[in-house]
């Protein structure tokens, strides 16, 4: 008898990553990083819906209902905005000899869409 782990993913879903992760000598990284995502968030999503179940402890409704909602606050902070992604790339852009910034195509990328954004 074989029995599933809670959090391992579908079959459907681990044919998506396949498909978008088949040139290992590029996607390798991005496939585990997003695995270890997935189970994370399969993890944290069952502690919520254990906390928000107030029969499982003394907790009120209300009260088992703002424990669930900051513990996933807590544990899935906000990605940075996309102005706080351009400051932080020219916080950590370095200069050349000469004065210049360095910046790679990818931070160029965040800036312009950053930009983008700004009313006239």
């Amino acid at each position: 008898m074989t029995q599933q782990h809670p959090i391992t993913p579908s079959s459907e879903l681990l044919q998506l990553w396949f498909e978008q992760h088949h040139d290992y000598d590029k996607g390798i990284n991005e496939l585990l990083i997003e695995a270890a995502q997935y189970g994370a968030d399969q993890e944290l999503e069952a502690c919520v819906d254990w906390l928000s179940n107030a029969r499982n402890h003394t907790l009120t409704w209300n009260e088992a209902t703002n424990y669930s909602a900051n513990l996933r606050a807590a544990r899935r902070l906000k990605p940075p905005s996309l102005k706080e992604q351009a400051m932080q790339v020219l916080l950590e852009s370095g200069y050349t000899l000469d004065g210049r910034m360095e910046l790679e195509s990818e931070d160029i990328d965040i800036i312009h869409r950053a930009l983008e954004q700004l009313d006239d």
